[in-house]
């Protein structure tokens, strides 16, 4: 209650209760004595009346005195009480910040209580260690042999969220993500991103699905392999294997996600592919002076007489060097077709993706036949299918095909693939247009072409007619696998024997199901903490952004290494009186990107997360004001740690940051640094979620909702 109001009443009270006291003893008088009463008091009311003035000061004194030091202590008490007893750090209340000593006393004991509760999380935390130090040193083996490979490692789940990864991976992520001028990274991976940002999805499902068939036929080593390329334009050679379900969790051969190893081979192919053009060119240009030499020497046969022997040896010389310069070149020519890495398949396993992927994409019913069910084909399968696929679409589009059939049957070192249908035949010119067009099929555009795609196979695509059953087909000549993929004993290897120790970590955990984002609990999310440091206050006239901080927070941790922090030229100057307090001088931003460049890896950086800040609103406007020249929104859900504060300590004296923290436990250091701020504002607002959670407040929305009711949700900038 306000102690204006309480004063009100105790005034009114007072006089009611003199009222009420008056008319019951005059209601028990006589009639003659009452009204001679009610005359000598009638003439007195200004007096009595004026007894209100100091009533209502000395109430209001008494009210004010009873808010300040007793229900204000007890609400500020309460509040620090629920705080302590949802942190999982050790806090204290600090007993001087309440004048009454009675709340002073009690918020010493509570500080007792509070101190003998961390001791005893200590003893558990001490003999949970002891318990689990074979394990701990297991992950500290790991860790450190994961930090060490040469090669980059990334564990995913089969949403293609990132699990894992080690140091090598980080590095190559920069180089993969940097950003045009190389002056501005792109941090677009970390732990919860999606790998699908660097790899194509389609591809990595293809790569996914062989392994599933692997596994259902008990291969011992269900892995593949396969070369792709980055949208930066750089060269990944990329090893997926799969991480299995344990036994207690599925008792077939279900996957829970899978383990990449990346290797970058930009340099080296680069460097080999002009190599190799070097060579080509070379051959070509000893070839023509062969030639050349050749004609002379035989107009020199024609009129030489004396030297018959000398020529003929000359000749022979000369066709021996020209053959062998022919063959060179043939080789590095072969080398350049078919340098896109291949892998054995069985033949069964890639007619019935091919059938299953074609059906799919025509609407049309596809037969298949395998005359060898034993036979094994040496193939790039993410590109032949995407030709197999792409040349029975134009069938079904073009020609309004109704019957296909797939046929796979093999002699010696070939395969052939036949796509059959029956109906109408086509020109060696539409067959030849359809061989050299870049594939497109539905949504899905591919630079290469069906020769490319057979150049890698050292095959050929070739159109054949069987008139007698009216049908048509296209031939895919294949080279056939060296060998047959080695099966396990079935009583030497258990299900799961061969799947390391450390994926038993709980990592796999699966990701909530689809819903809106406001419906979803404050721990499922993922969020990006961020503050920026500017010119001045004003954004709506003319102060800059002149530093972006941010850091993330997934599954309830704070990922401080995988931090955002980038400086930026505000093109104007940094007025003098704020240099003191973020401590940015005009020479530090000097040569930085402009806001402009600096926007679109900030965007990327925090897509698909809720934005979280400390006075968002301010930052907010910053952002929002820079739309038009960019065309960026931030329009993700936001968060705002002042409102929430509210929300938590209405009865606090300061919601501002550093008083936050200090009633928090906090540490504060870099502060009015962006990305200082960003990582107190993360540790605030992961103190604040059990806060919310204890008051019911669980949701995104139901946060959102009850920040916005808050006094400081009317600030506007």
């Amino acid at each position: 209650m306000n102690w204006r109001v309480g004063a009100l009443l105790s005034v009114v009270g007072v006089w009611l209760v003199l009222g009420l006291a008056t008319a019951l003893t005059l209601g028990t008088m006589p009639p003659d004595v009452r009204a001679s009463t009610w005359e000598a008091l009638w003439p007195q009311w200004p007096w009595l009346l004026g007894l209100s003035v100091p009533l209502f000061v000395i109430s209001a004194w008494g009210w004010h005195r009873w808010d300040k030091r007793y229900r204000r202590g007890i609400d500020r008490l309460r509040e620090q009480v629920r705080m302590v007893a949802a942190s999982a750090e050790p806090l204290l209340i600090d007993a001087h910040t309440h004048a009454n000593e009675v709340l002073q006393g009690l918020a010493q004991s509570i500080n007792e209580l509070a101190r003998s509760r961390d001791q005893a999380r200590e003893d558990v935390q001490r003999q949970v260690l002891e318990a689990s130090e074979g394990v701990r040193q297991e992950r500290n083996r790991l860790a450190a042999l994961m930090s060490e490979l040469a090669q980059s490692v990334v564990v995913c789940n089969l949403d293609g969220r990132i699990l894992l990864y080690n140091n090598r991976a980080r590095m190559q992520f920069k180089v993969l993500s940097r950003g045009k001028g190389g002056q501005v990274d792109m941090p677009m991976l970390g732990i919860g991103r999606s790998i699908y940002a660097l790899l194509d999805q389609a591809l990595l499902d293809h790569a996914l699905e062989n392994i599933r068939l692997r596994m259902e036929r008990g291969a011992a080593q269900p892995a593949t392999q396969f070369l792709t390329t980055t949208p930066s334009g750089q060269f990944l050679r990329v090893h997926m294997a799969p991480v299995r379900a344990s036994e207690a969790e599925h008792s077939g051969v279900a996957l829970q996600g899978f383990v990449l190893m990346l290797e970058n081979v930009t340099s080296s192919f680069t460097e080999e592919a002009e190599r190799d053009q070097a060579l080509v060119n070379l051959t070509e240009s000893a070839h023509m002076h062969l030639a050349s030499m050749r004609s002379t020497l035989n107009r020199l046969a024609s009129n030489a007489q004396a030297m018959p022997q000398q020529l003929s040896y000359l000749r022979e010389q000369l066709d021996q060097a020209q053959a062998r310069i022919q063959e060179v070149g043939a080789s590095t020519v072969q080398s350049l077709k078919t340098r896109w890495p291949l892998e054995d398949m069985l033949a069964a396993d890639l007619l019935s993706v091919a059938q299953r992927r074609i059906a799919q994409q025509t609407g049309r019913d596809v037969t298949s036949e395998v005359v060898d069910p034993d036979l094994w084909v040496k193939v790039d399968s993410f590109g032949l299918l995407q030709a197999v696929v792409y040349l029975a679409s134009r069938l079904v589009d073009e020609f309004d095909v109704r019957y296909l059939q797939l046929r796979l049957q093999g002699a010696q070192d070939k395969v052939w693939l036949d796509l059959i249908w029956t109906g109408h035949n086509m020109s060696t010119e539409t067959v030849m247009g359809w061989e050299l067009d870049p594939m497109t099929v539905g949504q899905s555009h591919n630079p290469l072409s069906v020769r490319d795609v057979m150049n890698r196979h050292s095959g050929m695509l070739s159109f054949e007619r069987e008139r007698i059953r009216h049908q048509a087909m296209f031939r895919l000549t294949l080279p056939a696998a060296g060998g047959i993929e080695q099966r396990p004993d079935s009583e030497a290897l258990m299900p799961g024997d061969s799947r390391p120790e450390f994926f038993d970590f709980d990592l796999f955990k699966t990701a909530p199901a689809p819903s809106a984002m406001d419906d979803l609990p404050l721990t499922a999310l993922i969020y990006t903490v961020f503050d920026t440091e500017t010119t001045g206050l004003n954004p709506s006239q003319g102060d800059e952004i002149i530093q972006i901080g941010a850091t993330r927070i997934v599954n309830g941790k704070l990922l401080r290494h995988e931090a955002y922090e980038q400086l930026v030229n505000p093109q104007r100057s940094i007025p003098a009186a704020s240099i003191p307090i973020h401590g940015i001088t005009q020479d530090m931003v000097q040569g930085r990107p402009v806001i402009g460049e600096v926007l679109p890896v900030f965007h990327a950086y925090a897509q698909d997360t809720v934005l979280v800040a400390h006075n968002a609103a301010f930052d907010m406007k910053f952002l929002q004001l820079k739309e038009r020249s960019t065309g960026l929104r931030f329009d993700q859900p936001v968060l705002d740690t002042l409102l929430l504060s509210a929300v938590i300590h209405p009865n606090q004296a300061s919601h501002r940051l550093e008083a936050i923290a200090q009633r928090m436990n906090i540490a504060v250091t870099s502060r009015h640094n962006a990305l200082g701020d960003a990582l107190v504002t993360a540790e605030v607002f992961l103190r604040m979620i059990p806060l919310l959670a204890d008051m019911g407040i669980h949701t995104l929305g139901q946060a959102r909702e009850a920040a916005q009711k808050t006094f400081f949700a009317r600030l506007k900038y």
